[in-house]
């Protein structure tokens, strides 16, 4: 069972209308109660880090996820500002991130992305530099959407399982254990973002 975790950002109708679609049991998750029978969570993100942070510690899911990503050793994929928030800071903001991962959120400077706008907005190929089973059936190169002005960097590069380039190339697939986090928009992706998804769900 896939837990869908709405805490009042993300755009959770659109993955839950995918799992469906793909035949995937999924349910919605609102409380600590809901997490019973979950082997599998989502965690999206939109806005700022700080806003995602202080949603999540005030939605009274944030010790329950805690207890299932890290004592239970449950699957867990962050996306967007998801997988901002699995990182130990931001610079977006002043609160802590989960802090999952070894890795910091940091703003796409100037001096990288001349003459690019930011936010980095719409599609971008990722180059992907591991083999994993969360990548299935995605070409190297394949094309997803992005939407986004800060970036993850994780301190152990064995993490990093795909980059993407904007002025500088930066982790937007990353795998620890029995967490990912994927910093385009999968549900926003057409096919490739269905297909990952997928496969997420096939772990």
């Amino acid at each position: 069972m896939i837990g869908i975790i709405d805490y009042g950002v993300g755009n959770i109708k659109a993955f839950a209308n995918i799992y469906k679609n793909l035949n995937f049991d999924y349910k919605i998750l609102q409380s600590k109660s809901d997490f019973t029978g979950v082997d599998k969570l989502i965690l999206p993100g939109v806005g700022s880090f700080d806003h995602a942070m202080l949603s999540l510690q005030n939605s009274g899911m944030f010790d329950i996820l805690n207890e299932c990503v890290l004592n239970q050793n449950i699957l867990v994929i962050g996306i967007c500002v998801g997988m901002q928030m699995l990182a130990k800071n931001s610079e977006e903001g002043r609160c802590s991130g989960l802090g999952w991962i070894d890795a910091t959120v940091k703003k796409f400077s100037r001096t990288d992305i001349i003459n690019l706008p930011l936010p980095h907005m719409g599609w971008n190929s990722i180059n992907i530099e591991k083999n994993s089973d969360i990548l299935k059936n995605i070409e190297n190169n394949a094309r997803f959407y992005f939407l986004h002005s800060y970036y993850f960097e994780s301190n152990d590069k064995d993490n990093v399982l795909a980059t993407a380039n904007y002025g500088r190339d930066f982790d937007c697939i990353i795998n620890s254990n029995n967490i990912y986090g994927i910093q385009c928009h999968p549900e926003k992706s057409h096919y490739n973002g269905i297909q990952l998804l997928k496969n997420f769900g096939e772990l």
